[in-house]
């Protein structure tokens, strides 16, 4: 994982950088970006009584002071252009708890492990920028 104070995202290709978000040929793109609250990372770090930093969740944008919807279709702005829309829960792997025990358990419930999107529109995003459900 590496740490970014600006992306471009786009709907062929995700995070630049990030094959995992590149758009195959028949695919739905159902994962092409996973968000996460930094809000629940933390209570997930209190109840396992760890300290590991967020991005070993492995989740490529972490959200602050903005609670994810959680529901299917809803649409986010990121920024200027960028919108995503949620597809699904991110569920927790076994690999959480190769990170720390208990962890994936802590990660179950409340979408807390974070939410899957698709990019409906690029744009390019930066740390601090604003994000509103749009729809």
């Amino acid at each position: 994982m590496e740490l970014l104070d600006r992306v471009a995202v786009t709907q062929d290709g995700g995070l630049t950088g990030d094959f995992r978000g590149v758009a195959k040929p028949g695919s739905k793109r159902r994962r092409q970006i996973t968000l996460m609250e930094a809000g629940d990372w933390a209570a997930a770090m209190r109840e396992t009584g760890h300290d590991i930093g967020w991005q070993e969740r492995r989740a490529n944008l972490l959200v602050e002071d903005f609670d994810l919807p959680q529901r299917l279709g809803a649409k986010l702005r990121i920024g200027a252009s960028l919108i995503l829309e949620i597809t699904g829960e991110c569920d927790p792997c076994h690999r959480m708890e190769e990170i720390a025990e208990g962890l994936k358990a802590a990660l179950e419930p409340d979408w807390r492990g974070g939410a899957l999107a698709r990019v409906i529109e690029d744009g390019e995003i930066a740390t601090g920028d604003k994000i509103e459900v749009i729809e």
